[in-house]
């Protein structure tokens, strides 16, 4: 697999279906925010890294669940209505939350080790989120099939992950900081737009998926 045309296709399909993607999916990435704000910045002196790893493990499993079913249903000529997919989403909310704890687990055991090891852990476990989504696997399931589809794609995946993932990193090392000087509202709007631009990785490590499993090209 070749990086640079999965980029390239993956960035067409996001630029061609944004306004869906956005209509989709900022609203609940709006409400993440603003919860995050709540929990972390207001609510207590001293926050918890566990706010934000629960205010993530409500909202993340839902507009990235239905952004998954939204691409694969787009990719196969087909049309659902949007509360047909937030629908589909809340019904896979509790499983897609306990991989998304797992995962962040193992991610985090991972990079206090090191950096690289959670790095090796977050492109293993990369299609784990459309296994639970698309095959219905258990969090458990999907992990493991993951684990074998990323063998012998560990580079290309590497390089579309980190050439989307690492800009959005210094922002928010070079941003954020400087921002709060500037008040609540801008942090609270670079949150919404990094989250947005985000699901751009989502789309292209469902582009990954898509070549790593051709024999879902001849499904009917």
């Amino acid at each position: 697999m070749n990086p640079l045309p999965i980029l390239r296709d993956s960035w067409y399909f996001f630029a061609r279906h944004m306004g869906a993607i956005a209509v989709l999916c900022l609203p609940l990435l709006v409400l993440e925010s603003l919860t995050r704000y709540l929990l972390v910045g207001t609510l207590t002196a001293d926050p918890s890294p566990a706010y934000e790893l629960v205010t993530s493990l409500l909202f993340y499993p839902l507009y990235t669940g239905a952004l998954i079913l939204f691409v694969d249903t787009r990719s196969r000529g087909l049309t659902v209505r949007y509360r047909d997919l937030l629908a589909m989403a809340l019904q896979l909310w509790p499983r897609f939350a306990v991989l998304s704890a797992l995962s962040t687990v193992l991610i985090m055991a991972g990079a206090s080790l090191f950096i690289l090891p959670g790095l090796w852990v977050m492109i293993k476990i990369a299609f784990a989120e459309y296994l639970l989504v698309l095959d219905r696997l258990t969090p458990l399931a999907a992990m493991r099939e993951s684990f074998r589809l990323t063998q012998g794609h560990f580079v290309t995946i590497s390089a579309c992950v980190l050439t989307v993932m690492l800009p959005l990193w210094l922002l928010d090392a070079r941003s954020f900081p400087e921002l709060k000087a500037w008040g609540d509202i801008p942090v609270l709007i670079l949150d919404c737009l990094r989250g947005f631009l985000q699901l751009f990785a989502s789309v292209v490590v469902f582009r990954l998926f898509m070549l790593a499993t051709p024999e879902r090209a001849a499904e009917p």
